[in-house]
């Protein structure tokens, strides 16, 4: 089965860019619904940061290490280095007697507009804190003290990581094929698109045990604090604001999207196959639209989708669409 055709961008009358993809809905027993090819094998990048975090609670080193709701949520984060963030990942690592050098994510200029400006005007570089994944490496180094392991705990045969693979390949109900290294060094073990999905639908429907209490407190958690998860005018953040708590949502590199619906015990992923962020965030308010989460009207669905398009004299130039056969 071929990609669907997703989200179309239009201009005088023409189509003029189509962004094509694969998307599925799911349930703790399957695929629901589906656009394009539910076998599709993906990386999924920062939106299984959820999953990456499971053994951080069941290894019960979150507990000892007294993690709050906020630590949670920062480990599931692909933040924008704000200056919240920073420092919420600094004072973690103090409390773990551990600081910036033992992080292995490597440095970036945050994309918070505030936090860039200061380190640009101070001509001053970045540090590891910065990283949009210092969160979720502060989650790895709290496991590897509880789990006693070496320094270097983005090694694929580490036992951070080993740890990360069994709980992936667990809830996605699949043997991983294999994996990359992401941008932050730590491996990303690959699976389909409708494992990512029946891995978020566990997430929205949890078993009443230790994974399952283990999964539900990371969704109230970033559903208590999306600012964590991203930031200020980000999709993961805006969106789960917009919804009032009713999902938790997370991007991914790369173009791919998953989102999780409690009340509805639903998962969904997807992934456009071009990389293009614009149409991952387009896709994704089109499906919470389709799902009764969000109202078609709503600004957060209007920012990343139903909008005009304008140019810098602000004169409408074009819009965005979901293509014919996907949830308008």
């Amino acid at each position: 089965m071929r990609s669907a055709e997703l989200i179309e961008l239009w201009r005088g009358g023409q189509r003029e860019s189509l962004h094509s993809g694969h998307a599925v809905i799911c349930d703790t027993k399957g695929v629901v619904e589906a656009w394009g090819c539910p076998s599709e094998i993906i990386f999924s990048r920062s939106s299984c940061k959820m999953i990456q975090a499971l053994p951080l609670i069941e290894s019960g080193a979150a507990d000892a290490a007294g993690l709050t709701d906020r630590q949670l949520a920062l480990a599931c984060a692909s933040h924008s280095g704000a200056r919240m963030h920073v420092d919420a990942v600094d004072q973690w690592l103090q409390a773990l007697d551990l600081g910036e050098s033992h992080l292995r994510c490597g440095c970036h200029m945050p994309s918070d507009r505030d936090e860039n400006r200061r380190l640009t005007c101070g001509d001053e570089a970045p540090s590891q804190l910065h990283n949009n994944c210092s969160g979720k490496h502060a989650g790895f180094l709290t496991l590897n003290r509880h789990l006693g392991g070496g320094t270097e705990y983005v090694e694929p045969d580490h036992p951070v990581q080993q740890a990360v693979k069994a709980a992936f390949e667990e809830v996605t109900g699949e043997s991983s094929p294999g994996y990359g290294i992401d941008g932050c060094s730590a491996p990303n073990w690959s699976c389909s698109l409708a494992g990512l999905g029946r891995a978020m639908a566990a997430f929205a429907d949890p078993a009443d045990d230790g994974r399952g209490r283990a999964m539900r407190r990371l969704v109230d958690a970033m559903r208590a604090h999306p600012e964590m998860v991203a930031g200020e005018g980000r999709a993961c953040t805006v969106l789960m604001r917009a919804s009032g708590g009713r999902v938790a949502t997370k991007t991914g590199a790369e173009a791919v999207f998953v989102a999780i619906l409690p009340d509805q015990g639903l998962g969904v992923a997807l992934k456009v196959t071009d990389g293009g962020t614009r149409a991952a965030e387009a896709a994704i308010a089109a499906l919470l639209v389709h799902l009764g989460v969000l109202e078609r009207n709503h600004p957060a669905v209007g920012r990343f989708l139903t909008d005009p398009i304008r140019n810098w004299r602000g004169i409408v130039t074009g819009e965005m669409r979901t293509a014919p056969g996907f949830p308008a």
